[in-house]
Parts: C-alpha cells; sequence; structure tokens
C-alpha cells in the first residue's frame, strides 16, 4: 500500500490493486491550496472547512463520514464516533475515527480527535499497524496526550498530522513539541510525501516518520 500526506490532516491511502481513499480534505482557509488529486472514496472526520473540502477531490468518489462499517475492492473501512473535545462534543461536537484494512496492513485516521485517551477507545481502535495522528494542540489533543495515544496503541508507524507549517493560519503547535517526547533514533523525517508499506516492513517496533506536504 501506499500513503502520501497532502498537508494538514489530509492523505491519500492507495491498495496495492490501485483502490484509493483520501482523507479529510481541507479548504484554502488553511493558508495552503491542497494538491490536485482523485479517488474512489473519501472519508470525512467532521465538518469543519479543513476537513471536509470533498470537493477537491476528483474521480467522482463516494463520500463516507458516518459511524458504520464499509467495503470496497481490496479496502474494509470501520468508522468510529469520538469526540472533537474534552467534553463529549460540547464544545466543538463529534468525530469519526477511521479504520482502514487494505494489503494486510491496519491504518488508523484519528480526525480532529480532542477527547482523553481511554481504556474503551483504545479497545475500539486496537489493532493499528499505522496510526495517523493530530498532534498541534487547540483544536485537537496536543503532543503530550498524542504520545499517551502512541504509547497505549503501541503502532509499529507514527504520522503526524494537524500540526503548524509555514503557510499554515491555525494557531496551532508545530511539530516539533511531538518529536521532542521521543528518542532521536525511532523518528525518521523524510524529503518526500510518500510511504509504500508491506507487511515485511512492520517489525512490532515504533518509528515515527515525518512526511513532506505535497
Amino acid at each position: 500500500m501506499k500513503i502520501e500526506y497532502l498537508g494538514h490532516s489530509c492523505f491519500k491511502l492507495t491498495e496495492s490493486t490501485g483502490t484509493s481513499v483520501v482523507c479529510d480534505p481541507y479548504s484554502s482557509e488553511v493558508g495552503f491550496k491542497m494538491p490536485k488529486v482523485a479517488a474512489d472514496a473519501v472519508t470525512v472526520s467532521h465538518r469543519h472547512y479543513d476537513h471536509c473540502a470533498v470537493e477537491n477531490v476528483g474521480g467522482n468518489p463516494v463520500v463516507i463520514e458516518t459511524e458504520n462499517s464499509y467495503s470496497l475492492p481490496g479496502v474494509d473501512i470501520d468508522a468510529v464516533k469520538s469526540f472533537h473535545d474534552a467534553n463529549r462534543g460540547k464544545t466543538r461536537g463529534e468525530n469519526v475515527i477511521f479504520k482502514f484494512r487494505m494489503d494486510g496492513i491496519d491504518v488508523c485516521h484519528l480526525g480532529d480527535l480532542g477527547e482523553a485517551c481511554s481504556p474503551d477507545l483504545i479497545e475500539t481502535v486496537l489493532p493499528v499497524n499505522v496510526l495517523l495522528i493530530p498532534v498541534g494542540g487547540t483544536y485537537t489533543i496536543d503532543a503530550e496526550m498524542a504520545k499517551e495515544y502512541v504509547d497505549r496503541i503501541m503502532p509499529d508507524i507514527v504520522i503526524p498530522m494537524h500540526f503548524r507549517t509555514k503557510d499554515c493560519k491555525l494557531d496551532i503547535d508545530k511539530v516539533d513539541e511531538f518529536l521532542k517526547l521521543f528518542d532521536e533514533e525511532c523518528i525518521e523525517e523524510y524529503e518526500d510525501n510518500s510511504l509504500e508499506l508491506s507487511r515485511s516492513d512492520l517489525n512490532g517496533e515504533t518509528r515515527i516518520v515525518v512526511l513532506r506536504r505535497g
């Protein structure tokens, strides 16, 4: 499978036979334009402008945004309800976590998760090989809470998202606040915006992979 980081919280996941899903496409209101992309499906964690710009995804994709289980050729998707804040949605509403199973790899996109780490939520999302996790705080969990999720979920690969970059207009932290909580030897910063994985690349040791925005 291939994972492409398109900026902010947006990724394109492509299964080996070609089925593709784009997660949380964003509006240029974040401070930069989303790259041109097409997909078979789009997942939307919640209806905020920086996560629901489905019009930016070509290919006439099916839009998935509610709690349920879904199937595409070669891809199984489970959508799990969670909260965008620590007050059970009273501040910013609900958030949908998406679990993808493709090429024998379990990928979890946490969307704009804002609630504290709980045994019930961890049990719901497990198992996870690749964790796509917000780390910027303010509107989501912050770096320290993200670290707690990583420690509890114990994925093979962690890809941080929803952090401040050069052109970003949102009041969120840079990825550095998250990275400094880990040993340097487990952090990999890529010059590229994509990562190709197979089951053989997963060895049970957690790696933090920072992808460049495409």
